[in-house]
């Protein structure tokens, strides 16, 4: 199942997400996305937290040009 990625969706998902999603939102298959992210080259902000790739939601919001909440920290 495709999910459709509003930004209502997208602000939905909390403050932070996985890089899984954060992939679907933007339209980059897994294979491409974690290998930029290894190489820092994706359009928004992505955190390594021991083995996992975490991203703040405000980051993927502001590389969408979509207005954040003032309570979303923008990494």
């Amino acid at each position: 199942m495709t999910t459709i990625w509003t930004p209502e969706a997208v602000k939905g998902l909390g403050v932070i997400t996985d890089l899984k999603t954060a992939l679907s939102i933007h339209g980059v298959s897994q294979t491409t996305g974690y290998a930029l992210a290894k190489r820092g080259e994706l359009p928004f902000p992505v955190l390594r937290l021991g083995r996992k790739y975490v991203v703040p939601v405000a980051g993927i919001l502001a590389a969408l040009n979509i207005d954040t909440d003032e309570s979303l920290p923008v990494a």
